[in-house]
């Protein structure tokens, strides 16, 4: 084979790639929109409750005093 022919065959190889990648995102993107639409829309006002809560998992406030008075007393120190 010379390399025109294998030059044109590259390129119908790309172009069908490249057309068939095209087709599939446009199916994709039809999809999500048209699913989207089919989706019923969140109509309640989400809730804030009024009342603090202690965060639960958190490091405790004495914790973080603590760190932070000994990072202030190696930075003193150096």
């Amino acid at each position: 084979m010379d390399i025109g022919a294998l030059l044109i065959q590259a390129a119908s190889l790309m172009l069908t790639g490249m057309i068939g990648v095209f087709v599939f995102l446009s199916i994709l993107i039809l999809a999500v929109t048209n699913l989207s639409k089919l989706a019923k829309p969140d109509t309640e006002a989400p809730t804030v409750p009024t009342t603090r809560r202690q965060p639960s998992g958190g490091v405790p406030t004495a914790h973080i005093a603590a760190i932070s008075a000994a990072i202030t007393q190696y930075r003193t120190k150096q």
